[in-house]
């Protein structure tokens, strides 16, 4: 499949919609680190940040002569969203709401958004592909 613009924004709102909001509230009720909703706050600004991501991921993946990624890219492509997200969060704190240190530690923010991350990476090699079977076929977009 090679996703077009569109088919990845709507993939990745669909994915954090759900997959991401259901593997963040065991992290906010308090079942896995400190009971807080600042981990709502950081589904949001990977949110965010991957939707301008994606526009420079699909700029560069035209170059590919298969137009598509790999998953090898898209590993990478998850590390490089991390470390900008915890620059933004963490150290420039640039962002509407910073996440002081002691509200949320920094391996309670890696243990986030690793599993948020590799849920929602599962789920778009898989659900998606079960669920919406044509998918796949339609550059990505479900809609």
């Amino acid at each position: 499949m090679t996703p077009t613009l569109f088919g990845r924004w709507q993939t990745r709102l669909l994915l954090m919609a759900t997959v991401g909001v259901l593997v963040s509230l065991p992290f906010a009720m308090g079942l896995i680190a400190p009971a807080n909703s600042i981990y709502f706050w950081t589904l949001g600004y990977v949110t965010v940040f991957g939707l301008g991501w994606d526009v420079l991921y699909d700029y560069l993946q035209k170059f590919r002569w298969d137009r598509d990624w790999p998953a090898a890219y898209q590993l990478l492509a998850g590390i490089w969203e991390l470390v900008f997200v915890f620059c933004g969060v963490r150290i420039l704190g640039f962002l509407p709401a910073p996440i002081p240190k002691d509200i949320m530690p920094l391996d309670a923010l890696l243990i986030h958004y690793s599993v948020v991350w590799l849920s929602v990476f599962i789920a778009s090699q898989s659900l998606m592909r079960i669920i919406f079977p044509r998918w796949r076929f339609r550059g990505g977009q479900w809609l």
